[in-house]
């Protein structure tokens, strides 16, 4: 519960606005609704897509007093049914899930903000903000190929230095995120995708001197704390991953 007995978390309906594909299996969808109970970027929803029991943790985009966008893959069974979905029609959420990044903890600092794959969506709402404050970051951002690559222009239309890397070098820089980002000068970092690349740039970071926020992917049952399906260990203990995290600092995370 959040001060005065508030939920942390709000169950509502949301009306399909949009629901487009944007890369190769990846999906835009805009969903109309009450934005409330999202407070930070980083924090996720969790869908309920008919014909599958659990519901299907997503990351939001971006967020504003009329709606939210969700940018994600359509990888199993029920990301697939949800892609399927069609404007007007009405989706069950929960929204306000996980603490989300902190903007102010890189205030005055050189930021870049580093996603692999599906990833890379919610650190575009981070970005806005950053931007809005008059301090846009570098944005590094690794794909598998150019035809799995979006939002490069997105956040290069906030004015981000945007730097792009590809495995099999069909977009930008041949090779790991890290490859580009390994040779940027930055004090602060936010970052989000996959263990093994967030990994690389914890390592990367403690080279550089840097601190950061990193974003995990897990499994998740409940998404609000009560299953303990995706708790992970940090230095200072077990964590819930949908509320503790998803995002952790760098200062405390165990690979």
């Amino acid at each position: 519960m959040r001060g005065g007995g508030t939920p942390m978390y709000k169950n509502a309906l949301y009306r399909v606005a949009e629901n487009r594909p944007i890369a190769r299996e990846v999906f835009r969808m805009r969903l109309l609704g009450d934005t409330r109970w999202i407070t930070a970027p980083g924090q996720f929803v969790n869908v309920r897509v008919d014909g599958c029991y659990l519901r299907r943790p997503i990351s939001v985009c971006d967020w504003d007093g009329g709606g939210l966008t969700l940018v994600y893959k359509a990888v199993g069974k029920g990301t697939r049914l949800l892609s399927r979905a069609l404007p007007d029609e009405m989706l069950d959420l929960l929204t306000g899930l996980g603490n989300g990044y902190d903007p102010s903890a890189a205030r005055g600092r050189r930021t870049v903000l580093i996603g692999g794959g599906v990833g890379v969506p919610p650190l575009y709402g981070l970005a806005r903000r950053l931007a809005l404050a008059g301090e846009p970051p570098a944005a590094a951002l690794g794909f598998r190929t150019a035809a799995d690559a979006f939002l490069a222009e997105s956040f290069l239309t906030l004015g981000c230095e945007v730097l792009v890397a590809t495995a099999d070098g069909s977009l930008g820089e041949r090779g790991f995120v890290t490859e580009p980002l390994s040779r940027l000068d930055y004090g602060y970092y936010f970052a989000c995708g996959p263990e093994p690349m967030l990994a690389a740039v914890h390592a990367l970071g403690r080279e550089k001197g840097a601190e950061g926020q990193l974003s995990f992917e897990r499994r998740m049952g409940c998404g609000f704390g009560a299953c303990m399906s995706c708790s992970c260990e940090t230095l200072a203990g077990p964590r819930r991953i949908c509320v503790e995290g998803p995002v952790l600092r760098s200062g405390e995370v165990r690979f």
